[in-house]
């Protein structure tokens, strides 16, 4: 029988996203024969899958798809950044994001109990690709962004692929000006969402509890002065705060736009684009935000998988 070294696990786990004890019982099954152990992970029952449910998911991929005047975004997670690599991997979100499109969809059952290209459910090809890859995934969220006449732009960071990558993010500009000067705009401020990370539009649109908590924070820095006083800083500090958070109240950062507010540049854009420009909305997301990631050396899980571990 042929050895199971570290670097044959590794070379099938790149090979197949797959995880590495499964990966390791594939080749003792195969006689370490790579191609038939990509068949034989190919061919495992559907039952594994219900096995990786528990494990967390925090990588994957981002995928965007915009057509025409609307746009999709959504985040299929998967436990490693090895799975991101996988082209059927790339594939399916792929796939998932033209579903939502299609479908105008954004809640994420909804999404996984429509059709899928090809035959069966947006879930059965997610379940089949966890039985197939070996890790647990998870369609994550799903998020769009409509005008009724103007373009929808994206950007896409570490784009690994068309349309996918680490953060999507999508802006929808309503104006019934040039289209190519739309676009144009568009996509610069959609960088801009991808470097500032904005919380909301504008003020009206923050969750009133983060409001709250900065005001908070705020008063507790000039706790014992008058009130008056108080009531002035609170409201200056605020604004500060906003300039922040808030996309139009942001500095560009383009150096072409002289330092001005994400708003004065789509205010200045009517002339370019031939007609008044609004700011519709945006979404962005980055991979993995908000989920509490597990730390692993993968160095060791190699030699532990390869050891019989």
């Amino acid at each position: 029988m042929a050895a199971i070294t570290a670097a044959l696990v590794k070379d099938l786990r790149e090979k197949t996203g797959a995880g590495m004890m499964d990966c390791k019982k594939a080749l003792g099954e195969t006689d370490g024969d790579i191609e038939a152990a990509v068949d034989w992970l190919r061919k495992k029952g559907l039952s594994q899958a219900a096995k990786k449910s528990g494990r967390v998911a925090a990588e994957g991929l981002v995928g965007v798809a915009v057509q025409g005047a609307k746009g999709v975004v959504v985040e299929l997670n998967s436990e490693t950044d090895f799975v991101a690599r996988n082209d059927d991997f790339q594939a399916l979100v792929r796939g998932v994001a033209q579903v939502a499109l299609a479908k105008g969809l954004t809640d994420v059952e909804a999404i996984k109990a429509s059709d899928y290209a090809g035959g069966g459910t947006v879930a059965d090809k997610i379940t089949n690709a966890i039985a197939t890859i070996g890790e647990n995934m998870t369609l994550r969220r799903a998020a769009s962004v409509e005008v009724s006449a103007g373009v929808v732009s994206y950007y896409v960071h570490n784009a690994i692929s068309e349309g996918l990558g680490k953060i999507g993010v999508l802006v929808g500009l309503e104006s019934t000006g040039n289209a190519d000067a739309l676009s144009a705009l568009g996509k610069q401020i959609a960088l801009h969402v991808a470097a500032a990370a904005p919380l909301a539009l504008e003020a009206s649109g923050l969750d009133q509890a983060i409001v709250a908590r900065e005001r908070a924070v705020l008063a507790d820095k000039n706790a014992g002065k008058p009130a008056n006083v108080l009531e002035k800083i609170l409201e200056s500090g605020l604004k500060t705060y906003y300039k922040q958070v808030c996309l139009i109240d942001q500095p560009s950062i383009h150096a072409e736009h002289n330092n001005k507010t994400i708003g004065q540049v789509v205010q200045e854009a009517a002339k370019a684009a031939g007609a008044p420009v609004t700011l519709k909305g945006f979404v962005r997301y980055a991979l993995g935000e908000g989920i509490e990631k597990q730390e692993s050396d993968f160095a060791a899980e190699v030699a532990a998988a390869a050891g019989g571990a």
